[in-house]
């Protein structure tokens, strides 16, 4: 069989120009890639052009599409139809033209992480490595802007919060929250003592999530690690461990509590944590403010099977949706609008049971699945439909629903031979 039929990895005997073979270079790839997802403060950004080159490159050297995760596909693909249906009706049709297409783009993204692992789900490594690295970097770039730590700093931030590479703190604080959970469960499941260098990374991605002074972040950020300490706790057979989990974790209430107290008694910290830490903001509960988009929005659908057309809801209303629900429905019908919601209780209910099987990348998976919880929630008051990072998490929790399917039928083929 030819090099050029087999999926990156596939030929570990081949051999690249000074000694590199294919699996390492292809490895190295997706690594870049998983990094280059923390950089997208200006569009086109250096991840889209990237991806765009990478997923091409991998789908022609063999790459697979597999039943195991068809329903990602179709419903991807029906969602960006929806869309599709919906441009005619927006006043600025190039404009409408071109978020589609970038929803199109977001949706071969995800397809593509979900060919990835389900081709071979050890790779969950190099992209878990390559997007905490990135986290980390992102995060210390908006710390450095928030306290102007050299000229230029404050590029960084916006509207006096850490933005760090992004260009809303509302996506950065949320972006930091995955690798931030899968440190905090190394450190419940490992000994802390013999982990201590990982108390580093930790705190500065837990200072750039509180930075961002994004309310959505801190709540994401709150659901997810409730969710893994359940899931360390319950899935915990050793009565001796189970009692070191209930320690670590008042422990690190104790831990948080003190950092807090450190942050609020610099005065700027303090004054805008007192502002953002109100549940309801004035634009919230506005005669026309958020909530209230919310109603009317949805009654105005229900009268236009097509949708309004892409970017279309703010000429309605002072501001956008900040619902992905909502702009299911405002901005790709009916059919888009349905989809969307069938595709993320879906997603949810399929990586349930793959919560209590003991696999190498079962911590992975289970920290994947409590921040994409996390942020189907936080959709309900923010729109996350073109945040890179939420399709890489499509991409990511179907790969692994896929692994695990795959896997049971090889075990079934073995039971039958």
């Amino acid at each position: 069989m030819s090099l050029m039929s087999e999926p990156y990895g596939g030929a570990a005997i081949a051999r690249a120009p000074h000694g590199l073979s294919v699996k390492s270079l292809g490895n190295g790839t997706l690594w870049l890639a998983a990094f280059l997802s923390g950089f997208v403060i200006e569009e086109p950004a250096p991840y889209e052009l990237y991806m765009a080159l990478l997923s091409v490159v991998w789908f022609a050297c063999g790459l697979k599409f597999r039943p195991e995760f068809g329903p990602l596909i179709i419903c991807m693909m029906l969602y960006v139809a929806g869309g599709v249906a919906s441009v005619p009706l927006a006043q600025d049709f190039g404009d409408a033209m071109m978020y589609i297409a970038v929803s199109g783009f977001l949706a071969i993204t995800a397809i593509f992480y979900a060919a990835i692992l389900a081709d071979d789900p050890n790779r969950f490594r190099i992209i878990q490595n390559g997007y905490t690295f990135s986290a980390v970097l992102v995060s210390a770039i908006g710390i450095a802007g928030y306290f102007n730590l050299f000229p230029g700093a404050d590029y960084f931030t916006l509207y006096d919060r850490a933005r760090g590479t992004f260009q809303d703190p509302n996506v950065f604080g949320p972006f930091l929250v995955l690798p931030t959970l899968l440190i905090i469960q190394k450190l419940l499941r490992n000994s802390v003592l013999k982990n201590l260098h990982l108390l580093v990374p930790l705190a500065i991605l837990l200072f750039g999530i509180f930075l961002s002074f994004s309310r959505g972040a801190w709540g994401v950020l709150f659901a997810a690690v409730l969710i893994i300490y359940f899931l360390a706790l319950v899935t915990e057979q050793n009565p001796r461990r189970r009692g070191r989990l209930v320690f670590l974790g008042f422990g690190g209430v104790l831990a948080v509590f003190a950092l807090l107290a450190i942050a609020l008694s610099i005065d700027t910290v303090s004054e805008m944590f007192a502002q953002r830490a109100r549940l309801v903001q004035d634009y919230d509960g506005a005669r026309l403010g958020r909530f209230a988009r919310y109603a009317l929005g949805f009654q105005m659908v229900m009268e236009n099977p097509l949708g309004l057309g892409p970017l279309e809801f703010n000429k309605y209303f002072p501001e956008d949706e900040h619902n992905v629900y909502l702009k299911g429905y405002t901005t790709y019908g009916w059919l888009g609008g349905s989809v969307y919601l069938l595709m993320a209780f879906w997603t949810l209910l399929a990586m349930v049971p793959l919560l209590f099987k003991s696999r190498p990348w079962t911590a992975f998976t289970q920290s994947v699945f409590a921040v994409f919880a996390a942020h189907l929630i936080l959709s309900v008051i923010i729109d996350t439909d073109h945040w890179r990072h939420m399709y890489l998490f499509y991409g990511l929790a179907w790969g692994m629903i896929a692994t695990d399917k795959l896997e049971r039928k090889r075990q079934w083929s073995m039971a039958k031979a």
